[in-house]
C-alpha cells in the first residue's frame, strides 16, 4: 500500500501534479532565513527579526550622534553620546550604553548571512534569489558603514580639542543617517544598492515576501 502510494507521487510529481502543499515544502527552507531576517531570529533582541533589530539600533545611533551635536564646545557631552553611538552600533566595541546589546554591524552582517542561505535553499524561487542579492548589497553596505562610524567614534573619544571633535561629530552624524538611507558615496546622484541603507533592505524584504506569500 506504502509503496503504491509513493509510485503515485512519483508520478505526480513527474507530471506537475504533486499538490501545493507539498511542493512548498522545498520552498520553506528559504522562508525560513526570509523570516530570521524579517520577524524572528532567536538571538536578537526579544527574539524579533534582525532587519527590526538593525533599524531599532540605527535610530538609537542616530538619537545620540544628534545630541553628541547639541553642544559643539562640550567635549565631554559629545564623547558621552559618542560612547552611547558605539553601543548601539558595536557593543563589543564600547559594552555599556542605551542600545539593545546586538548592534547594527552585527544584525546587517546577520542579514547578509541569512538572506545569502535563503537565496542558496534547494527550491528557492527565482524572487528569492533576485532580491537577495539587492538585499546582500544593502546589508553590506551598512556594515561597511557600521565600521566607518566606530572608527570615527574611536576618534572622538581620543579628541582633545573641542574643535576637532566637533567637527568629526558632524561627520557622525551624517554616517548614522546613512545608515538608514544610504549615501551617494560615488557622486553620479544616485545611491546604488552598494551605496544603500536600510530602507534599501527593508523595500527588498518587502517585495520578496510578498512575492512569496510572507505578507
Amino acid at each position: 500500500m506504502i509503496h503504491r502510494w509513493l509510485v503515485s507521487l512519483a508520478l505526480m510529481a513527474t507530471l506537475g501534479l504533486v499538490p501545493k502543499a507539498l511542493n512548498a515544502q522545498a520552498a520553506n527552507a528559504s522562508h525560513t532565513h526570509v523570516r530570521h531576517v524579517l520577524s524572528a531570529f532567536t538571538s536578537a533582541p526579544e527574539g524579533q527579526g534582525l532587519l527590526p533589530t538593525a533599524e531599532a539600533e540605527a535610530a538609537i545611533a542616530v538619537r545620540h550622534a544628534g545630541l553628541a551635536a547639541n553642544d559643539p564646545t562640550d567635549i565631554d557631552r559629545m564623547k558621552e553620546h559618542s560612547r552611547h553611538v558605539l553601543h548601539a552600533i558595536d557593543p563589543t566595541a564600547f559594552a555599556e550604553g542605551p542600545g539593545q546589546g546586538f548592534g547594527v554591524k552585527a544584525a546587517a552582517q546577520g542579514i547578509v548571512r541569512h538572506i545569502e542561505l535563503a537565496s542558496g535553499s534547494d527550491g528557492a524561487s527565482a524572487g528569492v534569489r533576485t532580491h537577495a542579492a539587492h538585499v546582500a548589497a544593502a546589508a553590506t553596505s551598512v556594515s561597511q558603514r557600521a565600521d566607518q562610524i566606530v572608527d570615527l567614534a574611536r576618534q572622538i573619544l581620543a579628541a582633545q580639542d573641542y574643535l576637532r571633535a566637533s567637527r568629526m561629530v558632524e561627520q557622525l552624524q551624517a554616517l548614522c543617517e546613512d545608515l538608514t538611507t544610504g549615501a551617494d558615496a560615488s557622486g553620479d546622484g544616485v545611491i546604488s544598492l552598494d551605496e544603500g541603507g536600510l530602507q534599501h533592505v527593508r523595500q527588498h524584504m518587502e517585495l520578496m515576501a510578498q512575492g512569496e506569500g510572507l505578507r
